[in-house]
């Protein structure tokens, strides 16, 4: 694998030397577990103030952010347009070896991600070739449940210092490192718009905008600008290609992440409410109840 001369200076032998910087380092804590190719680690934010993100070296890195909303920032992926995303939680970022990466974050709360840094030598064949891939595509803010639901396994495995995990740990790694090279994989080579429906660009350009923008009210005019088109011909492009139409889109997505926010024992279901962007907790339960056919307090209590 070629890597950038200016960010890499020699081929990795212990990977856990590499890691991404943080500024300011004494406002994070950091928890790391080493196994054969691999480094994970857990980077928690002590204190709720701008933080900043670097890493370029020869290994594959794979972010995690279990929490992450953010009042402002700017993530940055060499190869791929920047992106303003706001909440950024439960969303992926894959940083191929030799690639720069660096954002920052002015955080409405802790912030918390998982870093995974692998050795591009040690990755599994790809399943259709039976060879390690020579690259791997970078990756922003994506989602992918089943490296979600590995990450986290490991996550909790960093964390608990009592365990003896280091065969529980290489495994649950060694599967990580398979979901990467099965994504790329099973990724289409080729993007093309449902018939009268919107092109793939269309597609991101809105979805997008609609993450970054969760909490507010969004037009039909806008979105419709976004893409070049009139509102009456976004509108039957959009339900074409997603199945419903802008709105309920925006509802729904506006729901499952406070699926995640209820996830955890806070905030109240009153600040849920708020942050995806419904002033009265009456509306945002009727709107829930709709969707998932129970209140946001129920869910809760189905998770507990």
């Amino acid at each position: 694998m070629s890597v950038t001369s200016s960010c890499v200076d020699a081929a990795p032998h212990g990977v856990v030397d590499h890691r991404v910087a943080v500024q300011p380092s004494d406002a994070v804590k950091r928890s790391t577990r080493a196994w054969d190719g691999m480094v994970a680690e857990i980077v928690q934010a002590t204190r709720r103030e701008r933080l900043e993100f670097h890493f370029c070296g020869p290994l594959h890195l794979l972010a995690v952010y279990d929490q992450g909303v953010r009042r402002d920032g700017d993530t940055f992926v060499e190869g791929l347009p920047r992106s303003k995303l706001r909440d950024v939680t439960r969303k992926l970022t894959f940083v191929p070896a030799g690639h720069a990466y660096h954002e920052w974050h002015e955080p409405c709360a802790l912030m918390r991600v998982a870093y995974f840094y692998f050795d591009p030598a040690r990755m599994p064949a790809h399943p259709e070739t039976g060879v390690a891939p020579a690259s791997l595509p970078a990756r922003l803010f994506f989602e992918e449940a089943a490296l979600a639901d590995t990450a986290l396994k490991l996550s909790r495995l960093i964390e608990n210092t009592d365990f003896d995990s280091s065969h529980y740990g290489e495994a649950l790694g060694a599967v990580l490192a398979h979901e990467l090279i099965r994504l790329d994989a099973a990724a289409p080579r080729i993007e093309g718009p449902a018939k009268g429906g919107l092109a793939a660009w269309q597609q991101r350009a809105v979805t997008a905008y609609i993450e970054d923008h969760l909490a507010e009210p969004i037009t039909l005019a806008t979105l419709a600008q976004l893409v070049r088109l009139s509102p009456y011909h976004f509108s039957h492009a959009f339900k074409r290609s997603f199945g419903l139409p802008p709105h309920r889109y925006h509802s729904n997505r506006r729901i499952e992440r406070a699926k995640l926010l209820l996830a955890q024992p806070v905030p109240s279901v009153t600040d849920i409410g708020r942050i995806v962007g419904y002033s009265e907790t009456s509306t945002f339960t009727t709107v829930f109840h709709r969707t998932t056919g129970i209140t946001p307090t129920v869910y809760r209590r189905t998770l507990a």
